[in-house]
């Protein structure tokens, strides 16, 4: 069965890897959790989408980290408005995708939201607050976070 892989998967294979593998494996595990798309052309042509999109995503180097440091500590107006109560409690809480999105919008590079650590794994209060990017190859970005009331 030949499958392309949408997860990385142990002793497997990546994802966008075109694998064979056999039908019970595949039928019963990788497509039921979404691990795998049957192979097909315009499979295929997906993926190399979802191939490009990591692409400019990842981080080439050290160096490339470096610049990716400096870009993230120099943005000053990372802000996230969301609705809130009177006492300023957030109906809801900021999430790392939300932070993502906010770096992105404020003129920052695209970040996945896996790499992005907040404090105490959400937001739940308006304010300023600090969350950690992990660039890879051991360097780490500070970027202050201001949550706004809409």
């Amino acid at each position: 069965m030949k499958l392309i892989l949408t997860a990385d998967v142990d002793n497997l294979g990546a994802p966008g890897d075109i694998v064979e593998v056999k039908g019970g494996y595949g039928r019963n595990f990788l497509l039921p959790r979404g691990l795998a798309i049957l192979a097909s052309p315009g499979a295929e042509r997906q993926i190399e989408t979802i191939r490009r999109v990591q692409a400019e995503r990842e981080v080439r180097d050290a160096e490339h980290a470096n610049e990716l440091k400096q870009q993230l500590e120099g943005l000053s107006n990372v802000k996230v408005a969301v609705r809130t109560s009177d006492s300023g409690k957030l109906f809801g809480s900021v999430t790392t995708a939300d932070v993502a999105e906010a770096i992105k919008t404020s003129g920052g590079p695209k970040l996945a939201k896996r790499s992005i650590t907040l404090p105490k794994e959400h937001i739940k209060n308006a304010g300023n607050h600090k969350a950690v990017v992990d660039l890879g190859h051991e360097v780490t970005a500070t970027v202050n976070v201001e949550v706004v009331a809409e």
